[in-house]
């Protein structure tokens, strides 16, 4: 390993600085949680790809599968915005987010046009190493000494016991230190650092892993033992320490446990333990999916539109958590692009995966054992997006196209030319990237100062937001649920607000303003899909139900029941399809 940061390349600095920052960045800005993060992400690895490009203008050869499935999915999102109804702004934000991955994979695959691929490679894994030792050290401090954290530099963990990380996801943490752990196997056969190094790092993300007490970390850990009992081209004390990785992770759950009963901590992973519902609602949801797709088989709901069209038809016995997001990539695709797109972009995927495992396990040397470990890294993200979707953060989206390109990616003897000067459409594209994520910072500004004290009206504050290009639909969020109930009815706000994500504020005022227009089976269709959430935000809003009786009595005929009741309190005479509230 390098003796400085003097000695690293502006390739490998930014590599690190691309893997690193956007999981020490604690600090945030209402409304979203990762917005900031994501932003830093997009320009690093931005960055990135300037640093890292090749001089060949062949550079993007044999990632055709994976450019390919990137090209559907971009064409499923224009068609879910322009015929769809999936508003501008999120549209956008999913249309530069896939063509920054596109751009990543194209300076993964471009790796191979440079005589250095294999530096190329080691400099990505030195990245991952330094963000993982550094988000150990978070793990810790979150765990051991909660009190040391501020929620400015340090995240405060919102579930006592277990590790968050600053991204405040257990589970985004544990793919970080997963990666970090593939990073320190890539490095120790690579020869850029030494055994004793290597076994105290990777010993300390797994123990890290059991501090997040992720279930899909645990499934993970299996995984790299697996890797280690099947590849053997690896050395055999890096083979060893593989499949040491389980025993690790069991001894390190085990020590924590008795840690938390002798000292009277907190330890999440007992708490995982002891939950009655495994999956974490998973099957819920899975379930619910199912159902969509057998009623949507063809051309899907739209890009995006998951959660739209699950929150408003009926599943009674539904999960109760507001869903965005299926949890499984192969439910995502299909339920949303329908079953002949989905299949056709999973087996491109699937065929993507193959190539570059083939390419893998036949190249020899250090560019093959490069290519080995980016496989496993994409097999890793992969496993996780079966159970969550870390793949639509771009924090591992980027990073993840990247690995997965240089896995597949071809030289056809290009790098044997030697250097030459950085190709202009890596650069442009790469300062495309940084130039977005700056756009992006501006455009989000507008509708963060609706969610922060200030002297200016709130209303103006609003008003402003709704002008912004990426995310105005928060702030006709904030325009439907800040509005007094006695305000003149606007359904304007839900046309946008209702596509990001339907949760109890946003249903209760779009049920009331459906009922001042006079669409009162809307309203009550409405009101009767966040009744099936159980959520105790509504108990206000189906108070009056239980006061006049309609809750425990006999369902009267609607007209009936409307004159007796508020309009919640009455089931609707024609239960609308979730498409009908659609407004292109």
């Amino acid at each position: 390993m390098p003796n400085s940061p003097s000695d690293l390349s502006p390739r490998a600095l930014l590599a690190i600085a691309a893997a690193t920052a956007p999981s020490l960045l604690a600090y945030n800005v209402s409304p979203s949680p990762t917005f900031l993060n994501q932003a830093l992400a997009l320009a690093l690895w931005g960055g990135f790809v300037i640093a890292a490009a090749p001089g060949s203008g062949r550079a993007s050869r044999g990632a055709g599968p994976l450019l390919a499935a990137l090209a559907l999915l971009l064409a499923a999102v224009l068609w879910s915005w322009g015929p769809g109804a999936l508003p501008m702004g999120l549209a956008l934000s999913a249309v530069g987010l896939l063509l920054a991955a596109a751009v990543l994979v194209a300076s993964g695959a471009g790796a191979h046009a440079r005589p250095d691929a294999a530096q190329a490679f080691g400099d990505f894994c030195l990245a991952w190493v330094v963000a993982g030792v550094l988000n150990v050290g978070i793990a810790a401090v979150q765990v051991f000494a909660p009190g040391w954290t501020d929620g400015d530099w340090l995240a405060t963990s919102g579930i006592p016991g277990r590790a968050v990380g600053n991204l405040r996801q257990p589970n985004h943490l544990s793919s970080l230190l997963l990666w970090s752990a593939i990073a320190v196997v890539a490095l120790l056969e690579l020869r850029r650092l030494s055994r004793g190094w290597a076994v105290a790092l990777f010993a300390a993300m797994v123990f890290a892993v059991v501090l997040t007490a992720s279930r899909t970390g645990t499934v993970s850990v299996v995984l790299l033992a697996l890797w280690g009992l099947a590849d053997r081209r690896l050395a055999r004390p890096t083979r060893a320490l593989l499949l040491a990785a389980p025993v690790v992770y069991a001894v390190a759950w085990f020590g924590m446990a008795e840690w938390a009963q002798l000292t009277q901590a907190a330890f999440g992973g007992a708490a995982r333990l002891a939950e009655s519902d495994v999956s974490g609602s998973r099957f819920g949801i899975w379930a619910n999916t199912l159902a969509l797709i057998r009623q949507h088989p063809w051309g899907g709901v739209g890009f995006g539109e998951f959660n739209f069209a699950w929150s408003l038809t009926p599943f009674p016995g539904r999960p109760t958590a507001f869903f965005d997001h299926t949890h499984n990539l192969p439910l995502q695709l299909a339920v949303e692009l329908g079953l002949p797109l989905a299949a056709l972009v999973l087996g491109l995927l699937l065929w993507a995966l193959a190539r570059a495992a083939l390419a893998a396990w036949r190249d020899g040397g250090d560019t093959g054992t490069g290519r080995r470990c980016a496989t496993v890294m994409v097999v890793m993200i992969g496993l996780h997006s079966l159970l969550e979707y870390p793949l639509w953060y771009s924090y591992f989206l980027l990073p993840a196209a990247w690995a997965w390109a240089f896995a597949l990616g071809r030289s056809d003897g290009i790098a044997a030319r030697g250097a030459s000067p950085p190709a202009r459409s890596f650069v442009a594209a790469g300062a495309a990237l940084v130039l977005g994520a700056v756009l992006a910072v501006a455009d989000y500004r507008s509708v963060a100062a609706i969610f922060s004290a200030s002297t200016v009206p709130l209303a103006e504050r609003i008003a402003d937001g709704q002008r912004s290009v990426l995310f105005a639909h928060h702030a006709d969020y904030a325009a439907a649920t800040t509005a007094p109930d006695d305000a003149p009815a606007d359904l304007q706000p839900f046309e946008r607000a209702t596509h990001y994500l339907l949760d109890t504020r946003l249903m209760m005022a779009w049920a009331r303003a459906l009922a001042q227009q006079g669409d009162l089976d809307a309203a009550r269709a409405v009101a009767a899909r966040l009744r099936e959430f159980r959520n105790p935000g509504a108990r206000d809003f189906f108070a009056p139900c239980a006061a006049a009786g309609a809750a425990s009595a006999p369902t009267p005929a609607p007209e009936v029941a409307a004159s007796a009741a508020p309009f919640q309190c009455a089931p609707p005479g024609h239960t609308p399809d979730w498409r009908e509230f659609q407004r292109p």
